[in-house]
């Protein structure tokens, strides 16, 4: 059977998408930026981004790492780079943006000192398939390090009567398995990583709370997912499209409600290929 290896396609392409993007690097950098602080790369490093979107990590990476002398960013959707270039394209040569496969990058074995992953691995099926191809182009010593979501890691109220547990149990799941992706992919990450050989396998998660978050970050991923998703998600779980928005509102109106408390927990897993 041949696997659509880009089942998001339509999403991707979104406008909701790009909004997406700014929200969470708005939501997440300042506490992701600081385990970059790990690895230590040399002087002239090579930094590859793979699922780049519109390269809002990308540049952020290039900033993060003044001494690298190349920040390469690929990503299969146009509609993104197009995005990335026009917001970003000052920033060549240094930092670049290319459509490409994360599947079967155009590079050679061992080209990069650090390979980053971000939101990608959820989206496609035959994740332990992507991440070899990461190891590949990863030089012996260099690290990969993957933000890898799981969506039995959100945790938010009831309110006025509807329970937004159940959006990812009853109509993610069954729209990331009509894809065959994982939507529990986070957890699974790190013993991937270590079955390819990485060394020095850890999990660190980014607690992206109603306490440490702006409140406006965060409702606007979650209005960006709902306007981008709640038709696909009603089509793959038999729900009524109203039923899946009326569950996104209420995330949303937690998040907007000062006095209510809600968290997101964002695996991030991190290796280094064996030397």
């Amino acid at each position: 059977m041949q696997v659509d290896r880009n089942p998001q396609a339509v999403q991707m392409a979104d406008e909701s998408m790009v909004r997406t993007l700014r929200h969470q690097i708005e939501a997440i950098w300042p506490q992701e930026s600081a385990l970059y602080g790990r690895y230590a790369l040399p002087a002239g490093a090579r930094i590859l981004d793979v699922g780049c979107g519109t390269g809002e990590a990308t540049v952020r990476l290039a900033d993060r790492f003044p001494g690298a002398a190349a920040v390469v960013g690929v990503d299969l959707m146009p509609e993104l780079l197009n995005v990335a270039r026009r917001d970003h394209g000052a920033r060549a040569p240094r930092v670049t943006f290319e459509q490409g496969d994360g599947f079967a990058l155009r590079f050679a074995d061992g080209d990069f000192d650090l390979v980053v992953c971000r939101h990608v691995t959820q989206l496609l099926p035959e994740p332990e398939k992507l991440l070899a191809e990461l190891q590949r182009v990863l030089r012996p010593g260099g690290w990969l390090h993957v933000v890898s979501e799981d969506y039995g890691m959100l945790h938010f109220p009831r309110r006025d009567g509807v329970d937004p547990d159940l959006l990812w149990h009853r109509a993610v799941v069954p729209f990331t398995d009509s894809q065959h992706t994982d939507a529990r992919i986070g957890r699974r990450t790190l013993p991937i990583l270590r079955a390819l050989g990485f060394e020095h396998v850890n999990i660190r998660y980014l607690t992206l709370d109603t306490d440490s978050v702006p409140r406006a970050s965060l409702a606007g991923i979650f209005t960006a997912w709902r306007d981008g998703y709640v038709d696909g998600l009603a089509a793959a779980s038999g729900l009524e499209p109203r039923a899946v928005r009326a569950m996104f509102d209420a995330i949303i109106a937690t998040v907007n409600d000062p006095a209510a408390y809600g968290v997101w927990q964002l695996p991030v897993v991190a290796g280094r290929r064996a030397t």
